[in-house]
């Protein structure tokens, strides 16, 4: 048994990791935490196919996310149309409704490779 918040017998530390192929689909307009750090409110919008049980499946999906200090402050002229590798971690909505993508590092990429099934 193990205590809310520490990592199950065997493991060093609770991972909680995503990185997405995405481009944003819609930004809010910078605002600022009580604490006075900048913050970037956005839709990621995800196309793309994996590998589920050796067969290729379609994925498309959107996800909120947002962005903190000077991440919030390079986002905002990020061209929307621009591929990227968006790497974060996922919290629960402020509002308690769902998931939201914490970004925490981006970068350009050109649209990976489409996966195929493996023999």
């Amino acid at each position: 048994m193990t205590t809310p918040g520490t990592a199950p017998e065997g493991l060093d530390q609770i991972h909680n990791e995503i990185r997405l192929s995405a481009q944003w689909v819609e930004q809010a307009a910078l605002r600022y935490t009580p604490a006075g750090l900048p913050a970037l409110d956005l839709t990621l919008e995800h196309h793309g196919q994996a590998i589920e049980a050796g067969f290729p499946r379609q994925v498309e999906l959107r996800i909120r996310a947002v962005a903190l200090g000077d991440l919030a402050k390079k986002l905002q002229s990020w061209p929307a149309s621009e591929p990227a590798l968006w790497t974060g971690f996922l919290a629960p909505a402020r509002n308690g409704k769902g998931v939201v993508m914490h970004i925490t590092a981006i970068e350009a990429s050109p649209v990976p490779p489409t996966p195929t099934p493996s023999s």
